[in-house]
């Protein structure tokens, strides 16, 4: 009994190993598709977040073109008011912008500037090229770098579209200008000295009492003997 018993045993033992050899191999399996899936969760997780990005900036792109022609459609319309903002700045610089005339224009300003137009341009600033158009120059002790001098006429942009640069003078560094001397007066003519004045007077004097009709003499007597 005892040989049968060991050997069933033994049996049972090699089938108890048999199938744990079994289930460790159906785990592993279980496990190589596991990570299998996990690795394609993974790959498609990438490929979302990538999709996700390329959408993002899709809709930025769109968003900055469509800011872009929103910019642009506003700048060509306000670009042809320009001139009506200039004529209303110099109403107000000569104090001529009073009365209707006045709330108009400030009326006007308030409009175009909730339309995004800002006005730039002032004496102190900078020199930019991409904002200022410098129409003269010249040179002063009292600036460091290019720096606007004189405004003529302000410009305007919208966000960063410049709509029209200021025309400008500016300062560069260097000594003050020399002052360009006055122009001297023209000659007076010299009066004439005394004698001469009284000689041209006599013979004026005596033009004027000779008669234009006065004959001359002519000596009528003949030397010749004829």
């Amino acid at each position: 009994m005892s040989d049968e018993y060991a050997a069933e045993r033994e049996g049972e033992g090699e089938r108890a190993n048999l199938a744990v050899t079994e289930l460790l191999a159906k785990l592993a399996e279980r496990t190589n598709e596991l990570q299998g899936v996990q690795a394609e969760l993974a790959e498609r997780t990438n490929d979302l977040q990538r999709l996700q990005a390329e959408f993002s900036n899709y809709k930025k792109r769109v968003e900055r073109d469509r800011q872009v022609v929103k910019e642009t459609a506003v700048a060509g319309a306000l670009s042809e008011l320009l001139p009506v903002l200039d004529d209303i700045g110099r109403a107000r610089e000569h104090g001529e912008l009073e009365g209707g005339f006045r709330q108009v224009g400030e009326a006007f300003e308030a409009v175009v500037a909730k339309l995004g137009l800002a006005r730039f341009g002032a004496a102190g600033e900078i020199f930019d090229p991409n904002l200022h158009e410098a129409l003269m120059s010249t040179t002063s002790p009292d600036v460091d770098e290019v720096t606007v001098a004189v405004l003529f006429r302000p410009g305007y942009r919208i966000g960063e579209r410049v709509v029209r640069a200021a025309q400008v003078q500016v300062a560069e560094p260097g000594p003050a200008p020399e002052a360009e001397p006055a122009p001297e007066p023209a000659a007076k003519p010299k009066p004439a000295a005394p004698a001469a004045r009284a000689a041209k007077g006599t013979a004026a004097a005596a033009t004027e009492d000779k008669p234009a009709d006065t004959p001359v003499d002519v000596d009528d007597d003949d030397d010749s003997g004829l």
